[in-house]
C-alpha cells in the first residue's frame, strides 16, 4: 500500500464522522501517486476527507444530493464513533457543535495514511495511522496483521463502533484481520459498542422514516441498508410501507459475492427479508458480503 505522511485536522467546518477524517500530507504533490481511475482532488490548503477503507459507522449527516433532507442513524453509537476516531488520533480536547463541526485541541495532530488507491466514487480509501510512520512518505509498503492492528479501522472494529464492510481491493488478509475484529467485539459479553443493538440480521419493524432516524425509537443497521431504506423513504415522504422497497433495491444493481462463494450476484434485494408485518432483515451479516461496487 503507499503510505502518505502528513497530518489531520477537523477544525475549520469538517463534519466529523466514524469512517471519514480530513488529511493533509506533508507534501501535497503526494495525492498524486494515489492510484485509481479518478484522480483525488484536494481543497486549496492540500486537504482530503479520507475514507477508512473496510468499515462503515453509523451515518452522522446522509444525504444522496438528489432528493430529500439530509437525515442520520440515532445519533449515540454515531458520534461515539466519530470522537473514537478523533480521540484515537491523539485529539486531547473535542467540542461539538450543533451543526456537527468540531473545535479540537490541538488544531491537528501527526499521522499517515496507507492507501491502495480512489473508489468508483473518486475517495481515498485508506488504513489511517497515527504518530509517526513506520517508513518514508510516498512509498509502497507491505501492511501484515500487526500493521494493521496499528490503524483506526482495526480499533473502530474491535470497540464495536463500526461495521466490517468490505469491497474489492482489500487484500484477503487484511480483510480477514478486520473481520476477525469485528467477531471479537460482537460475541463478547455483552457485545461491545453499536453491537448491543444491531438489528440488521435479527430483524425490526419499519414503518417509516422514523423508524431508522428517531434518537429514541430509531433502530440500529448496517449504514449501507439505512442509506438505501433513507432514500426509498424519502422518494415518496408520505409512504410508510415496504411494499416497494425489494423493487427500489433491484434498481441500485449493486454487485457483491457472499463470502465464500465467487458467484457475483445483483440487486440489494437478494439480501434483506421483508414479512407482511413489516419485519425486514437482512439475510448475511456485513462481514460475509464482498461488494463488486459502489
Amino acid at each position: 500500500m503507499l503510505l502518505i505522511r502528513g497530518s489531520f485536522r477537523v477544525n475549520g467546518g469538517a463534519r466529523p464522522d466514524g469512517d471519514t477524517v480530513p488529511f493533509t500530507p506533508d507534501d501535497v504533490a503526494d495525492w498524486k501517486l494515489v492510484p485509481g481511475c479518478t484522480g483525488v482532488l484536494p481543497k486549496a490548503d492540500g486537504r482530503v476527507s479520507v475514507r477508512l477503507e473496510g468499515i462503515d459507522a453509523l451515518e452522522t449527516h446522509y444525504t444522496n444530493g438528489s432528493y430529500g433532507p439530509e437525515r442520520r442513524q440515532p445519533t449515540e453509537y454515531a458520534r461515539k464513533a466519530a470522537h473514537a476516531l478523533l480521540t484515537w488520533l491523539r485529539f486531547t480536547s473535542i467540542e461539538w457543535h450543533d451543526d456537527g463541526t468540531v473545535t479540537t485541541e490541538p488544531d491537528r495532530v501527526p499521522g499517515y495514511i496507507l492507501t491502495s488507491g480512489t473508489d468508483m466514487f473518486g475517495r481515498c480509501l485508506a488504513l489511517v495511522g497515527r504518530d509517526t510512520p513506520p517508513a518514508y512518505s510516498g512509498y509502497r509498503i507491505d501492511v501484515d496483521k500487526k500493521r494493521l492492528e496499528r490503524t483506526a479501522n482495526h480499533h473502530l472494529l474491535s470497540i464495536g463502533l463500526a461495521y466490517p464492510t468490505f469491497y474489492e481491493g482489500l487484500p484477503v488478509d487484511l480483510r480477514d484481520g478486520l473481520k476477525a475484529a469485528a467477531l471479537a467485539a460482537k460475541g463478547d459479553t455483552p457485545p461491545r459498542g453499536l453491537w448491543a443493538k444491531d438489528v440488521t440480521v435479527e430483524g425490526a419493524k419499519i414503518d417509516g422514516i422514523r423508524s431508522i432516524t428517531d434518537d429514541d425509537t430509531g433502530v440500529v443497521i448496517l449504514p449501507k441498508l439505512f442509506r438505501r431504506m433513507k432514500d426509498y423513504f424519502d422518494f415518496d415522504p408520505e409512504n410508510c410501507s415496504l411494499a416497494g422497497f425489494p423493487a427500489f433495491l433491484a434498481g441500485s444493481e449493486d454487485k457483491y459475492r457472499i463470502l465464500p462463494g465467487d458467484e457475483v450476484l445483483t440487486g440489494f434485494h437478494r439480501l434483506v427479508e421483508i414479512t407482511d408485518d413489516q419485519i425486514l432483515r437482512m439475510t448475511h451479516p456485513s462481514e460475509d458480503v464482498l461488494f463488486v461496487n459502489g
